[in-house]
C-alpha cells in the first residue's frame, strides 16, 4: 500500500487563486493523500470555494481564533494522519507529478525531507523563471543553504516525525519559520532533491511589499544572533553574514526602485 501524505493548505482570506492552488492537489497522479484546509477566520468566499470542490480526501478546518501563520501551520499539522507531511501555499499550485515524484523517497529510510525545483510566476508580467538552472544540492547541505538558501514551503515534504522533533514550526515567526524548520532539519538530516520543478511560486505585490522585506529583515536578525554559540552556524557564519547585509540593504530600499533598477 502506498504512503500517505497530508497536505497543509493555511488559508487567510485567499480567495483570489484558490481555486488554482486546491485543483492542483486535485490533478495528482498520486492518489493516496489528504487535504488538511485550515481556515485562518476568512472573511472572504475561501470556504465556498473550497465546499465546491467534493473531495472526500478534502477536510476542512475552522481556527476557533486567528493565529499567527506558522501557530496556523502547527494546528493544521497535528490534525495530519500521513506519514509525510506536504505544504502548499494558497497562491501557488503545483504540477500533476509532485507528488508523484517523491515516491522513490517515501520508501527511502536514508532521507527524512525533500525539495525540489520550481519556477516562479511573475503575476504582472506574466512570465515564468525557474529556480536554478545549475544542479540544486542533495544529501547534507547545510552548508549550501547557507550560501544561496533554495527551498521553498511549497516544494517541501517531510516526514511528520522529524518536524515533530521540532514541535513543527516556531509560531513565534511570521514569515521565516519555514526557513527556520529547514535549516533545523539539515543540521541532523539529508535531504532527496529533485532537480526538476514541480510547481509555481506566485510573486505577487503583497509577498514583496516594502513591509514584508521590512519584517523578514528582522527575523533573520533575530534568528542570526540566536544561532551565535551554534557550531555549524559558526563554521559557516560569513556566509550567513552576507546574507544578514544582503537583507539589510534590500529592506532599506523601497520596492519602486528595485522595480525601476530591474528594468535598467
Amino acid at each position: 500500500m502506498s504512503t500517505l501524505v497530508s497536505i497543509v493548505v493555511n488559508c487567510y482570506n485567499g480567495e483570489k487563486y484558490l481555486k488554482k492552488a486546491l485543483e492542483s492537489i486535485q490533478k495528482q497522479k498520486y492518489s493516496n493523500w489528504e487535504l488538511i484546509f485550515w481556515d485562518n477566520q476568512s472573511t472572504d468566499n475561501s470556504r465556498k470555494i473550497f465546499e465546491n470542490f467534493k473531495d472526500s480526501r478534502f477536510r476542512y478546518f475552522y481556527a476557533e481564533q486567528h493565529t499567527s501563520l506558522y501557530e496556523a501551520r502547527n494546528l493544521a499539522c497535528k490534525k495530519s494522519k500521513g506519514e509525510f507531511l506536504a505544504f502548499l501555499d494558497s497562491d501557488d499550485w503545483w504540477y500533476e507529478d509532485f507528488l508523484s515524484s517523491r515516491e522513490s523517497f517515501f520508501n527511502d529510510k536514508n532521507y527524512k525531507f525533500s525539495f525540489s525545483n520550481f519556477h516562479y510566476y511573475f503575476e504582472k508580467s506574466d512570465k515564468f523563471k525557474v529556480l536554478s538552472n545549475k544542479e540544486l544540492p542533495s544529501g547534507k547541505i547545510y552548508s549550501s543553504l547557507s550560501k544561496n538558501y533554495l527551498v521553498a514551503i511549497s516544494s517541501l515534504i517531510v516526514e511528520k516525525e522529524l518536524l515533530e522533533k521540532f514541535n513543527f514550526f516556531n509560531p513565534d515567526l511570521n514569515i521565516i519559520g519555514d526557513f527556520d524548520a529547514v535549516m533545523k532539519m539539515a543540521k541532523i538530516e539529508e535531504a532527496y532533491t529533485i532537480q526538476k520543478p514541480l510547481l509555481s511560486i506566485r510573486i505577487h505585490g503583497k509577498n514583496f511589499s516594502d513591509q514584508h522585506r521590512k519584517m523578514y529583515f528582522q527575523e533573520f536578525k533575530n534568528w542570526y544572533f540566536d544561532q551565535e554559540r551554534d557550531e555549524l552556524f559558526i563554521s559557516n557564519k560569513l556566509s550567513f553574514f552576507k546574507k544578514f547585509l544582503r537583507l539589510y540593504i534590500i529592506s532599506l530600499i523601497p520596492k519602486f526602485l528595485t522595480d525601476l533598477l530591474k528594468k535598467k
